[in-house]
């Protein structure tokens, strides 16, 4: 018989799995002390894949959640009382996560590819004119039509470097010797990208590839969604983030699930359930020790129990305070979230471009590189920035389905937006329900200078009158989600590789999911590989489990 590892790889089901949909045995609704073999602290979508990766193998699952739902970031909510539209709250789109995992593990996942790439308009003419990206580029109506080849060009040269490297997510750790190797076997050009990417800052290449700001600054954006940066950082994280930002499939398409971001963790939850994973809702942790013994609190109880392997999807600073150990190096979220339910889209001050085809794609605003480069200098020093870089996406232009019939019926619609170099920082000290409204207040505003009327003119009102309006803070990530100092990937980016020389010996290290203990490993966003929403993290964990348990 075949491994418990080679089965979870190959899709094959061991002796121990049980059939979708089978109801699992939760046998820590009782107080006491219970023996398993993986524990999985976070009911986020990567725990989610962890667990049912593991269960399918027949290992003995159980995974904790604080709150009383899965699912983490990747949730629909009807955020506003009384209106039938569930809107991905936190996370909003997905690019990273393999078709492999979906498949080996049975779960469905409808993307909704949206019909334009970009839209932005200039702020130059005060949004009069603008550039929009799709099956018909408009970069001579803003002055750049000598930047249409180079802007294609960048991104068929960051290609090479992503299709090389994007199968390896789901493999043991390659070493930076090993990613550079299976890049530069493209040739020439993607020796260059490599260098452009992974060895300079990113400006660099952008600069050189497009002459005009507008243009530049929507190749810039992807190396700054939740990075506080400039695109000239010598530290390169901005490089990091961009990397990302464009691997998923080897292209950086982001697309929207159908059905919100919640179809996709429900499935998740569900195909864990189905082979056999205990799924623990409303558990509190308070304590782990390094021998795998997790301490929580459920209702009035406490419970304990030992695991073999204990799986962290969480922050290492949340967990750190639950090994009682120092807190780890601190990276910042630089985000505002601030979620809108309008009667209709907006009337742009561009006449030669419908709402719904700048609405269609990401809608950028006062985001060239000049802009962003100010703005990051004015967060640094303690100011929101104004005007304040921000992109919209229109869910339910791309999947009317989250909107009830009745909704959809009225031409209302949702728009997310996505408030770039909003640093923690700004936050500390100051009241944070003022700073909330202030900084809805600087999303509001940069979205009327560009459009022909005022966006709180459109407001949908909810069951209670109040405008649909909701903006989420990195405290308020903090707050609600444990993501410490709101970072959505749970710490600092690293690279998709080890450096040279690092240790790669066992299967935590071999796997990017490693800690300072070997029982417990990581299996959320802070696992390297492991940001946005890919599964990628708790696959690689689970990997290692599998790996370490054939070990013995």
């Amino acid at each position: 018989m075949d491994s418990p590892a080679r089965q979870a790889r190959s899709g094959q089901t061991g002796a121990g799995d049980r059939a979708l949909g089978q109801t699992a045995i939760v046998a820590s609704d009782r107080p006491g002390v219970a023996d398993l073999d993986v524990a999985v602290v976070g009911g986020g979508h990567n725990g989610l894949v962890a667990a049912a990766y593991l269960a399918r193998a027949g290992l003995r699952v159980r995974l904790l959640e604080r709150q009383d739902h899965t699912g983490g970031a990747a949730i629909s909510a009807e955020a506003f009382p009384g209106v039938a539209a569930r809107l991905s709250r936190y996370s909003y789109l997905v690019s990273l996560f393999p078709r492999r995992i979906l498949e080996d593990l049975g779960v469905p996942l409808r993307l909704a590819r949206r019909r334009y790439s970009s839209y932005t308009p200039d702020p130059s003419t005060g949004g009069r004119t603008g550039l929009l990206i799709g099956p018909r580029s408009t970069f001579a109506a803003i002055g750049a039509g000598a930047d249409a080849d180079g802007f294609t060009e960048f991104y068929r040269r960051t290609r090479l470097v992503t299709e090389a490297l994007w199968p390896s997510l789901i493999e043991p750790l390659p070493t930076r010797a090993q990613a550079r190797d299976r890049v530069l076997a493209g040739g020439d050009q993607a020796a260059a990208a490599w260098a452009d990417i992974v060895e300079t800052p990113i400006a660099a290449a952008i600069t050189a590839a497009v002459a005009n700001d507008v243009v530049r600054g929507v190749l810039a954006t992807d190396a700054l969604i939740g990075t506080f940066a400039r695109t000239d950082d010598d530290s390169l994280r901005q490089n990091v983030c961009f990397l990302y930002h464009l691997l998923g499939g080897g292209t950086g398409d982001w697309d929207v699930p159908v059905g919100g971001m919640g179809a996709l963790t429900s499935a998740l939850a569900a195909a864990a359930r189905g082979f056999g994973a205990e799924i623990c809702t409303g558990a509190d942790l308070f304590a782990i020790t390094p021998d795998g013994e997790v301490s929580y609190r459920r209702g009035a109880d406490e419970h304990r129990l030992r695991a073999r392997f204990v799986l962290a999807g969480v922050t290492p600073v949340v967990l750190a305070g639950l090994l009682g150990e120092p807190d780890p190096p601190l990276a910042q979220g630089a985000q505002t979230k601030v979620n809108l339910m309008l009667r209709r889209l907006p009337v742009l001050r561009d006449q030669t471009v419908t709402p719904e085809q700048a609405f269609g794609g990401t809608f950028h605003i006062n985001e060239t590189l000049t802009q962003l480069d100010d703005a990051f200098a004015h967060a640094a020093a303690g100011d929101i920035p104004a005007p304040l870089p921000c992109e919209i996406y229109c869910h339910s232009l791309a999947d009317p389905s989250i909107l009830s019939p009745e909704l959809r019926a009225t031409g209302a619609q949702t728009l997310t937006v996505f408030g770039l170099h909003t640093p923690h920082s700004l936050l500390a000290g100051r009241d944070h329900d003022q700073m909330r409204g202030e900084l809805t207040d600087a999303v509001l505003a940069s979205l009327n200078s560009v459009l022909a009327e005022p966006i709180q003119d459109l407001l949908f009102t909810d069951a209670d009158g109040n405008p649909c309006v909701e903006a989420k803070t990195t405290l308020d990530l903090e707050n609600t989600l444990r993501m410490t100092a709101g970072n959505i990937f749970h710490g600092a980016l690293q690279w998709p590789f080890a450096e040279d020389g690092a240790a790669l010996d066992t299967p935590a290290q071999r796997w990017g999911v490693a800690t300072t203990h070997p029982r417990i490993m990581l299996c959320g966003s802070a696992a390297r590989r492991g940001g946005a929403v890919s599964g990628i993290g708790g696959h690689n964990a689970a990997m290692a489990v599998l790996e370490a348990a054939e070990r013995g």
